[in-house]
């Protein structure tokens, strides 16, 4: 285990979560929600319906396999590994995290990746209590600060147009064929 800053996450009902910090430290804030993924914590950081959220997994440890390549396929310019081309929750939390990955495909931490992409991480929380908590209430604003730094505000991402933020700008073509297939893009996964 190496040196962590605490970390503290916060609901909007006044309950506290202490842990320790594996990612960018910087405080955040948005809604908070959870994951009962097994795997896949590289899709779920970029699925883009978690824009704004901060997110909570079940499954007790992360980091274990790392984080694979971010090149994208030749065939059709998409990536093999990823829902999108960046991580869209504010944060992601969890109950332990592994700091040395061990998977042929990692290209690198998790960690790495989220000091690299500014989204902060932090674990030692009890993600049982959390879940629970969030499963009898319902999701609940949140926030995330970190011993000896500022403490903001909580931010409700639903008061955002968070599909302008996830929807591509330009049209994109991808493949080749006689037929056409026509998606308006609300935040799709590039899978």
């Amino acid at each position: 285990m190496q040196d962590s800053r605490k970390a503290v996450l916060t609901l909007e009902d006044g309950s506290k979560f202490e842990g320790f910090s594996f990612g960018y430290e910087n405080p955040c804030a948005g809604e908070v929600v959870f994951n009962t993924a097994m795997t896949g914590y590289p899709e779920s950081l970029t699925d883009p319906s978690y824009e704004g959220q901060i997110l909570v997994t079940t499954y007790p440890i992360l980091g274990n396999y790392g984080v694979p390549s971010a090149e994208k396929s030749t065939e059709a310019n998409v990536s093999d590994y990823f829902e999108s081309s960046r991580i869209h929750c504010e944060a992601i939390v969890c109950q332990d995290y592994s700091w040395v990955p061990s998977h042929w495909q990692a290209t690198r931490s998790l960690a790495d990746w989220l000091k690299d992409e500014k989204i902060p991480g932090i674990y030692g929380i009890d993600t049982r209590a959390l879940t629970k908590l969030l499963r009898d209430k319902g999701s609940m604003l949140g926030k995330i600060t970190f011993e000896g730094g500022e403490d903001i505000e909580f931010h409700d991402p639903n008061k955002e147009n968070l599909i302008a933020k996830v929807s591509t700008r330009e049209v994109k073509e991808f493949g080749e064929g006689e037929k056409r297939v026509v998606l308006v893009d609300c935040g799709t996964k590039y899978n």
